[in-house]
């Protein structure tokens, strides 16, 4: 059984990974314990925006590489400790049987070599699936340079991996994270992206990486801008088939003279995550969704933004619009589009209407008309005014994360 200690440690060091979240997996229970099918893990998020219905754990804090922004970096003077791949087994079926926790996140610092950490990530989740008869859902955090039998071996035992990029480029990544590149993270991606089409495509038996891959950026602790961030994170989206991308922002936890003194704030990570909802549902792109110098508007969400930037367009009529352009309006969300195209087919839209189907009005009012009424602002100035003064409550908290309930479901829903 694992000590208290080690437990304490090697949970404290994985907590700084955000990419954790858990998502439906086509595998189902054969007859063992846990199942991540369907809706996969329920989970909920603390303030700071880690997962807590996982057991988040790291295999070993006890890292050979160097990265200037890691807890765990091997100049780092603090604890190290290395678990056995049974005694995470042994954890993890304790937890779930306690009903602690519904699946598993498990990383590693690169201990010894990359193909040792490797192999044992892969004994740990290969024991679990096969000795001890665990079917809930398991996430595991490749190793870069690892040995590329291995990583697919793991893949047909996980339900989703992620390779963690952490920062935007091939210079920030030599400066700050020398024994990594952008192709020891990039290439192991694709590889598993074409395995997974392939398994897919000659219907083998089994799963390959059912929940799909993942990774996380670091916000702040290189000067790239947004727009750089956005049009990496479009372009995994688009040529690696990644399900989501995670920002950390960048918390100054230890001195380097190469690493900036102040935090990048949560404000520009929730702006980064607004807008990467944008890339995913609301059909925009990168280019168009940063302001000119190349960032995004800690004032105003990247939608609002947008929108006065390109305040020509509006109003539009709702009962006539394009979906793709009802997707850019303020306040009303992708749902509400869909709905306001399905009602609109058998009755002309009112004001009453879109309330119902939970339009936020004060925002979406000065951009259209419904029926050919207006009831906004028609200066550009005075909307800009109105939306970055708290006009309303919603507005006025939608830049702090999870500050209230309504916030928090706005953030989930995207009603954006």
């Amino acid at each position: 059984m694992i000590s208290e200690e080690k437990l304490r440690i090697l949970t404290e060091s994985a907590k700084y990974d955000v990419s954790c979240s858990s998502s439906g997996s086509a595998r189902k229970n054969n007859g063992g314990m846990g199942n991540g099918y369907a809706a996969g893990c329920c989970h909920s998020f603390t303030p700071d925006g880690r997962c807590i219905s996982l057991l988040k754990i790291l295999l070993s804090n006890d890292c050979i590489f160097n990265c200037k922004y890691c807890m765990s970096r091997s100049e780092a003077d603090v604890p190290r400790m290395t678990a056995t791949p049974d005694e995470i087994c042994e954890l993890v079926m304790d937890f779930y049987k306690r009903n602690y926790i519904e699946g598993l996140f498990l990383s590693s610092a690169v201990v010894k070599s990359p193909n040792f950490a490797m192999e044992q990530l892969l004994l740990t989740v290969k024991k679990l699936r096969t000795e001890y008869h665990f079917f809930g859902y398991i996430h595991v955090k490749g190793i870069p340079r690892a040995d590329e039998g291995l990583v697919r071996e793991t893949a047909l035992y996980a339900d989703r991996m992620s390779f963690n990029l952490e920062l935007p480029t091939e210079r920030s990544l030599k400066l700050l994270a020398p024994q990594k590149s952008k192709e020891s993270l990039l290439v192991p991606m694709q590889r598993l992206q074409r395995e997974k089409s392939i398994f897919k495509e000659e219907k083998r038996k089994g799963h390959f990486l059912p929940a799909g891959q993942t990774t996380q950026l670091i916000v702040g602790a290189s000067p790239e801008p947004d727009g750089l961030i956005l049009r990496l994170t479009q372009s995994l989206y688009q040529k690696a088939g990644l399900k989501r991308v995670y920002y950390s922002s960048y918390v100054p936890l230890v001195h380097d003279s190469l690493l900036p003194d102040i935090p990048a704030g949560e404000r520009r990570e929730h702006r980064l995550y607004q807008a990467d909802w944008l890339l995913r549902f609301y059909g925009f792109t990168a280019e168009e969704i940063v302001e000119d110098d190349g960032n995004l508007s800690l004032e105003l969400d990247p939608k609002c933004s947008w929108a006065l930037r390109n305040f020509q367009y509006f109003p539009v009529e709702v009962n006539r619009a394009p979906l793709e352009m009802l997707l850019r309006v303020p306040g009303i969300g992708a749902r509400s589009a869909y709905k306001i195209t399905e009602a609109r087919k058998y009755t002309k839209l009112t004001f009453e209407d879109l309330k119902k189907m939970r339009v936020v009005l004060k925002r979406a009012r000065h951009f259209i008309t419904t029926d050919g009424k207006f009831y906004g602002e028609r200066q550009q100035s005075a909307v800009r005014g109105l939306l970055t003064s708290g006009e309303t409550h919603e507005n006025a908290v939608q830049l702090s994360l999870f500050s209230d309930l309504e916030t928090a479901r706005s953030a989930l829903t995207g009603e954006l």
